[in-house]
């Protein structure tokens, strides 16, 4: 193995490291989050939704009309698995990534806090208290897509949010992609050196 191979692996393990030392608690269902710090999510419905062309038919962006009502945990569920949830046994996600390197960390900002995904337990972390959502960009939830700031990221997380956004046609939800909101919450997201929120996406029920 190469030099440069080692050294991008290390600095792989250091990020999820680092993303993985947020604190959770013990686990309950997405209504109830224990201690207030983890919501462990309801297994992702992976037989239902549209046809793929039907819902590559219907995919658009909506960017007003939404009711800012919450999502239910199925929709929750199956909106983040989507997005950037484990697929296969082996760690693998439901997007690409250059080399497998997985470095991208999705953040919900709902109404009762800012959570980070953890796709291998399928739960929500709370990393910030309140309700954020305004200055995110609105909707029942934003989801924040951050990376380290090299040459790969914008291709990882336009691959997410485009599954994101297949999702959303499919269910009957509003979104839509923007750069406006993604220093919302600069300084406060506990992010390895060098990550920052590259993109926003506003998901929600509409009128």
């Amino acid at each position: 193995m190469s030099i440069r191979r080692i050294l991008m692996s290390l600095s792989t393990g250091l990020a999820v490291l680092a993303l993985s030392l947020t604190p959770a608690g013990p686990a309950r269902s997405a209504g109830s989050a224990a201690d207030g710090t983890r919501m462990d999510l309801p297994a992702p419905d992976k037989k239902g939704g549209m046809p793929l062309m039907q819902a590559l038919a219907e995919r658009r962006s909506t960017k007003s009309g939404y009711t800012g009502a919450p999502l239910s945990a199925q929709e929750l569920s199956n909106l983040l698995w989507a997005t950037w949830g484990m697929n296969r046994p082996d760690g693998r996600r439901t997007a690409p990534s250059a080399m497998n390197r997985q470095e991208v960390a999705v953040y919900a900002v709902l109404e009762n806090g800012v959570w980070r995904y953890d796709a291998a337990g399928h739960a929500l972390i709370r990393v910030l208290d309140g309700d954020h959502r305004r200055a995110a960009g609105g909707g029942s939830l934003v989801l924040l897509y951050a990376a380290p700031e090299d040459r790969w990221s914008g291709m990882h997380v336009g691959s997410l949010y485009q599954n994101a956004g297949l999702y959303c046609a499919s269910a009957g939800l509003g979104n839509y992609v923007h750069a406006s909101g993604v220093s919302a919450l600069d300084g406060k997201l506990p992010l390895p050196d060098g990550w920052r929120v590259l993109i926003a996406q506003t998901v929600g029920l509409t009128k």
